[in-house]
């Protein structure tokens, strides 16, 4: 083999080993939830407001004055604001929506990829389904 093949094999390597930690880095600083699942949020002190940046991905619902329920809506980011009763941000976070990877098969054919969501029948989620959504 010759030293040309060899290193685009390294550099391509070295860029595959690297990109998994980039993408956690990016992602681990925001609330995780799944499309069409909640989550509950247990605050430390009771919310006054509660503020959604794109009510097309997440929704909020407060279940008393401490426990929120975020929900995901469609894939995406977005970001949440809680407030207490003088305005002080409780939570400033960014939200990312995506797939419940435990119960997904993606399906190849040539270069069209499509995306089933099964739970607990198999449905096409989302013909050609960005890798921005799935962090893939």
């Amino acid at each position: 083999m010759s030293s040309a093949f060899m290193t685009r094999i390294a550099v391509t390597l070295t860029v595959l080993a690297a990109t998994p930690a980039t993408v956690m880095s990016a992602d681990s600083d925001m609330l995780r939830v799944s499309m069409n699942h909640a989550r509950v949020l247990k605050l430390d002190r009771p919310v006054s407001k509660v503020i959604i940046g794109n009510s097309k991905v997440a929704d909020a619902t407060v279940a008393d004055a401490k426990t929120i329920v975020l929900t995901g809506r469609s894939f995406g980011t977005t970001n949440l604001v809680l407030l207490d009763a003088e305005g002080n941000a409780i939570v400033d976070e960014r939200i990312l929506v995506s797939i419940d990877e435990g119960n997904t098969v993606r399906v190849f054919r040539q270069t069209a990829r499509t995306v089933l969501s099964c739970t607990p029948n198999c449905e096409e989620h989302s013909p050609n389904e960005g890798a921005s959504a799935t962090g893939q």
